[in-house]
């Protein structure tokens, strides 16, 4: 095999994955078990499907076109047969080349595949301006009570694939650190332990946990992927009981969870218990909790308040029936808090969840016929309302393929886990219809498409009454097998929020649109050298408002020796974004585990370098240095935030020893 992980670039999955991301997103989760499978590629005549899965990539219809031309053909003798089963189109084909094999071989022959693996990594990031939060002394102010370095530490022990053992460390920039409130050092501890069987137990975790479940409307920790370039992956796969190991410090479960397989069932008991963030008022009996915090962040006096001070139960059942291309899934939980949740005052907060125990129940199934995979969930909050999902994915012809998705999210439908696809992020008070359509013009030209319609029956985030809305988004990609791509991709986004002035409709709305047109270019000129271009622009659009406009151009170079010690990659983009709305994300490349992606706002430049450097077979470290300078401004962000000048740049240094 000719790629192996020091040659694939996984920005290329983020950006399939979901067409924007916050740029806080901490994608360690899932680059991690990437990287994992490039070491330990996944074996096409042994895998059942479920660490296929894992990748997010592969829809379920051509996860199950996989398994059945293994049982009619017979075993794989070359991963390339990949591109002979109907629909694994040359892109999909490229894309799932370095996380498999056939038989023995892997690209790593050096790697002691039944001995104990282990690898240390340890971080340090930070600004190089000042932010102000750092110059105030007064104490009765709102100020940041540490310093401005970001310390991260990891460590992964795995064994035969048998356990995996994950232990994470980590200091926020602005966080105290062996001092105040933090005197244990760290602000975030993570610790999981994951066996992979035990007679018929699998998937047996101790420690932090996700569980993914169905379409995700009850229960799913953890990265959840909305509406990007994979279309058919509006249908997810839920592989259950996962071991958690991102630095994210929200939505994981912690405390002991497993799954017992007895003939054609799977039945996954769980329990955790773990302190959350939140606004607490002791003073009540009982107390009540008026904000959950989700951002991990503890810098200011408000924010150290808010750490752990409350706690959550869960625990519940999730019970799995297979038989043949038929799965049913039945699943009870229950979360308690020792403070009673109560609700805002705000038009859209009157529909929120509102007590100290919170049950859901739900019913998911999938079932796949000839070329039809069917998928759906229903689920109710036992307090409250309920949200149903379901869908179909067809394929028409060996090149044409549809997904049609139905959603229905009750206002009063309450979940404290759940993250169902949609266009909120909150999956209540949706109503909406999504299909895609993909058609293999030829054996290089994809093409994809999908609209999606929304409504939301009561009032939400900028719209005080029942809004719609609309998205729409065609991709077309011309790809050179392990050489190169060139993709066009056209998105109008439509939308009705909240409007004061002269002109408003009868409920106080008006309509606004933002187009994005992206031209992008990626060729591997040699083994070495790698280049990327991207324009992209937008235009926004509000009625009775002059339009803004919008627009980035970056060039990308990766520099990758088939042999040496150094890799590096860098960028430089000019970007111009005459408002907030006009902004625009892109992947940035980063060092190992830390990519993530950037937000291209107001007008100037941006740049980063990358470095890599292998002393020996065991210990790699990576540089980062990245700057955004604003020509125009004098100060950068605001609050605790603002900087003086015009420039907002950043350093991070990454050492990885491997065992």
């Amino acid at each position: 095999m000719a790629q192996t992980n020091e040659k694939f670039n996984l920005e290329d999955l983020f950006e399939t994955l979901s067409e924007e991301l916050p740029e806080d997103t901490d994608l360690s989760e899932l680059s991690e078990r990437w990287q994992y499978y490039l070491k330990h590629p996944i074996d096409l005549n042994m895998t059942d499907g479920a660490e296929l899965i894992e990748l997010q990539f592969l829809d379920p219809m051509l996860l199950q076109h996989l398994l059945d031309y293994r049982t009619v053909s017979g075993n794989f003798i070359n991963a390339l047969e990949l591109q002979a089963i109907d629909g694994f189109s040359e892109r999909l084909v490229n894309l799932l080349l370095p996380f498999v094999k056939v038989g023995e071989q892997a690209p790593f022959k050096d790697m002691k595949f039944g001995s104990l693996e282990q690898e240390f990594t340890l971080r340090y990031a930070r600004l190089i301006e000042k932010s102000k939060g750092y110059s105030i002394l007064d104490t009765t102010k709102s100020r940041y009570l540490g310093d401005a370095n970001r310390y991260a530490l990891r460590y992964r022990a795995h064994f035969k694939d048998k356990f995996r053992l994950a232990i994470n460390m980590e200091k926020d920039a602005g966080e105290p650190f062996f001092k105040d409130k933090q005197r244990l050092g760290f602000d975030y501890y993570g610790i999981s332990l994951s066996i992979k069987a035990i007679g018929q137990l699998r998937n047996i975790v101790i420690g932090d946990y996700a569980l993914q479940f169905g379409q995700g409307l009850s229960m799913w920790n953890g990265l959840s992927f909305g509406k990007g370039g994979l279309v058919q992956n509006t249908a997810r796969q839920g592989p259950g009981v996962k071991q958690y190991t991102s630095l994210n410090e929200a939505n994981f479960l912690r405390g002991i969870t497993g799954t017992w397989h007895f003939r054609n069932f799977e039945i996954s008991p769980y329990f955790s218990y773990r302190s959350i963030d939140g606004n607490v008022d002791h003073t009540t009996s009982p107390s009540t909790i008026s904000t959950i915090a989700i951002t991990g962040l503890h810098r200011t006096p408000t924010e150290q308040r808010y750490r752990h001070a409350a706690r959550q139960m869960t625990y519940g059942l999730n019970v799995l029936w297979r038989h043949r291309r038929l799965k049913i899934g039945l699943h009870l939980n229950e979360s308690a808090l020792d403070a009673v949740k109560i609700r805002g005052n705000s038009l859209r907060q009157q529909q929120d969840y509102k007590g100290q125990s919170l049950r859901n129940i739900s019913l998911y199934t999938n079932y796949t016929v000839r070329n039809v995979h069917l998928f759906g969930e229903y689920a109710n909050s036992l307090d409250g309302g309920s949200a149903l999902l379901m869908g179909a994915i067809v394929s028409w012809h060996p090149r044409l393929s549809s997904v049609l998705l139905l959603r229905d999210y009750k206002a009063n439908f309450h979940t404290f886990y759940g993250q169902g696809f949609g266009e909120s992020s909150n999956t209540a008070n949706e109503q909406g219809g999504y299909l895609g359509l993909t058609y293999q013009l030829g054996r290089k030209l994809l093409w994809s498409n999908y609209i999606d319609l929304f409504r939301f029956p009561l009032a939400k985030y900028q719209a005080d009454t029942a809004s719609t809305g609309a998205d729409f988004f065609s991709e077309l990609s011309y790809i050179w097998y392990k050489k190169g791509q060139l993709s066009l991709r056209y998105r109008h986004r439509l939308k009705q929020v909240n409007y004061m002035g002269e002109g408003a409709t009868e409920n106080g709305l008006v309509n606004t649109g933002k187009q994005q047109l992206r031209i992008e270019f990626q060729y591997s000129i040699n083994r070495i050298w790698t280049i990327r271009s991207r324009f992209e622009t937008n235009m926004f659009q509000k009625e009775y408002e002059e339009n803004s406009l919008g627009y980035m151009l970056y060039q990308d170079i990766f520099w990758k020796p088939k042999a040496g010690k150094i890799q590096l990659n860098t960028r430089i983009a000019y970007f111009d974004a005459e408002t907030y709305e006009n902004r625009i994300y892109a992947y940035e490349n980063d060092v190992l585990y830390a990519s993530g992606f950037g937000m291209y706002n107001t007008k100037g430049w941006r740049t980063y370098l990358n470095i890599r450097y292998r002393l020996n077979n065991a210990l790699d470290i990576w540089a980062k240095y990245g700057i955004y300078y604003y020509p125009g401004l004098k100060t950068i962000g605001s609050g605790l935030d603002m900087i003086e000048g015009n420039r907002k740049s950043e350093i991070k240094i990454q050492l990885r020893w491997q065992l």
